[in-house]
């Protein structure tokens, strides 16, 4: 179960305070249920996502997991550029308690990301793409009951959004799923329950479908 209990988050800018992205955000989420966040450009899916997932924190609120919470896939902070793929990998072992395994690690995570030599190469030296696919593969080589993806099915060519969506399919039953994706068949596939973010506010639906039509709903009709 994770709960997420009067949230707020806003940005510091050269310019002082910013905006509030996330204004009271409450909800609570099941264990065993996979969630699909849905809003609009800029209703703060992605950064709601970090927060839930530790890499960024509430200016107000708090998180609290009852359960072993995955990084967000897809989230390219978290490594350090100046070592290659096989040392991060090794020290995210390590840090997870892992460090008996690093031999079926490394493994996995190397033939999954399918970035060639690029293990061997400092983080610095990646593209985006290449970052997240070394994110998701590091993800999918530990055991977490709930597992936060940020678009990470449009990430790559045809054949490794396939091989993620195989990958996530393969978690349904032995975990959870907490998503973000631009395409609605994506979260109608993966997700039961919806988070539908506006104006700095969520509204829980436990249909993903009716978290779906609310952001339909509130799209502005373009008259001719």
């Amino acid at each position: 179960m994770i709960e997420v209990i009067d949230v707020h988050k806003r940005y510091y800018t050269d310019h002082g305070k910013g905006p509030w992205v996330l204004r009271g955000v409450n909800f609570t989420i099941p264990a065993g249920c996979s969630v699909g966040l849905v809003g609009g450009n800029g209703a703060g899916k992605s950064t709601l996502l970090r927060i839930i997932g530790g890499v960024d924190y509430p200016s107000q609120g708090v998180v609290r997991r009852h359960c072993n919470v995955s990084w967000p896939m897809g989230f390219g902070g978290g490594l350090q550029g100046s070592m290659t793929g096989r040392q991060n990998t090794k020290f995210v072992a390590r840090i997870h308690g892992m460090g008996h395994d690093l031999p079926r690690i490394l493994q996995q995570v190397q033939d999954f990301a399918e970035i060639g030599s690029a293990f061997e190469q400092p983080i610095k030296t990646y593209s985006s793409g290449m970052k997240s696919r070394l994110q998701f593969a590091l993800s999918l080589a530990f055991d977490f009951d709930v597992y936060i993806s940020d678009e990470v099915t449009a990430t790559g060519d045809r054949a490794f959004k396939d091989k993620a969506v195989h990958a996530f399919k393969d978690k349904v039953g032995k975990a959870s799923l907490i998503m973000v994706s631009h395409s609605e068949k994506t979260l109608q596939a993966f997700c039961q329950a919806g988070v539908w973010l506006h104006q700095g506010k969520a509204q829980w639906f436990d249909q993903i479908d009716d978290a779906l039509q609310a952001y339909r709903d509130s799209i502005p009709t373009r008259t001719p």
